[in-house]
Order: structure tokens, then sequence, then C-alpha cells
């Protein structure tokens, strides 16, 4: 009776975490794009012109670059307007100048953004293109983002694809999310004639 009880309990758990992580991720407005081609956990897609806000970010001050851009999103605007959270958030990791940005709504955007209230804050655009993408579950830590940038680099070599810039992470769920259900990905942009 108690193995009953705790397989039921186990299956209630499931899935909970189950709808917590959909919901998460379904619930947000994610960054379009068009697939052009998929080759297994990588995909080459097109992304339209994005708007997004960016801050500068530390090592391991992941947390303080999130909430300056989550008090943007929740007010501190020159509108105080709120902005729904989109998917994924972006993290350039070049050296000197590693950012974090919040994808904004194409609705937001449509109506006018408004200018962040803090002046670490600053609105910034991802120009259109090409993007090879690699698809990666786990933490988002150093280990796993160099071995995905490899992966990255190899298939390109192997296909002969030159990059048009350095890599940039794409993290699509919560920190509560389990590691092994996250969806990561690291993206770099290529030539628009790639195929």
């Amino acid at each position: 009776m108690k193995a009953i009880f705790l397989l039921l309990v186990g299956l209630l758990l499931a899935i909970s975490l189950a709808w917590v992580i959909t919901h998460s991720r379904i619930s947000a407005e994610t960054a379009p794009y068009t697939l052009v081609l998929s080759d297994n956990e990588l995909e080459l897609r097109d992304y339209p012109a994005l708007t997004l806000a960016t801050t500068a970010m530390e090592d391991n001050r992941d947390s303080e670059s999130f909430g300056r851009l989550f008090a943007f999103i929740t007010g501190e605007n020159a509108k105080e307007e709120k902005i729904p959270m989109t998917t994924p958030v972006l993290i350039d990791p070049s050296p000197g100048k590693k950012t974090m940005s919040f994808v904004l709504p194409q609705a937001v955007v449509k109506k006018g953004v408004p200018q962040p209230g803090s002046a670490e804050v600053r609105l910034s655009k991802m120009e259109p293109g090409r993007y090879v993408v690699l698809r990666f579950v786990g933490r988002g830590d150093k280990k796993n983002q160099k071995a995905a940038i490899e992966e990255l680099q190899t298939w390109l070599r192997d296909h002969k694809i030159a990059a048009k810039g350095e890599p940039v992470f794409a993290f699509y769920d919560p920190p509560w999310t389990p590691v092994f259900l996250r969806r990561n990905e690291v993206m770099v942009r290529v030539p628009k004639e790639t195929r």
C-alpha cells in the first residue's frame, strides 16, 4: 500500500513539474524565426530584426544583470509600463563586453518601447540574419558553454561555413527548471546564402 501511495505521489509530482515547465515556456512569447534546415540538434534559422533590452554582465553576477532587466520590464521605465517576459534570454559572452539581453515582445516594439529608467539598461537591436543554432540540455555553466561552442565550431568547419561574429547563448527556461529538461542554445551568424 505504501509503495502505491509513493508511486502516485511521484506521478503527481512529475505531472505537476511537466505542467510548470511547459506552461513557463509556452506562456512566454518566443523570438520568431524561420527554420531553413534541421540536422539533429543543429538548425539553420533566419531571424528578423529583434529589439533587445541589454545590460552589461560581470562574471558570477548573472543575477544582478537579470535583476536590472527584470526591473525594466516590470515598470522601471519612462512609461512605468509592464512588459511581458519573452524567451530566450540572450547572453553574449564576448570577453570585455559580456552582456545579457531580453528580447522585447513584438507588440511592445510596434507601439514604441519605453526608455529604460536605469542608465545600466539600454535598448539595442539584433540585426536580421541567418544563424546556425545548436540546442543543448543541462546547466548553462562555462563547461557546458565551452563544449557547445566546440561542437558548433566543429560542425561549421565540417561544412566549410565561416561564422560572421561570435557565438551567443540563448536560454529558454526559468531557474527552477530541472537541469535535464532545460532548453539552451548557442547560435552564430553565418552568410545569408548558407544552406
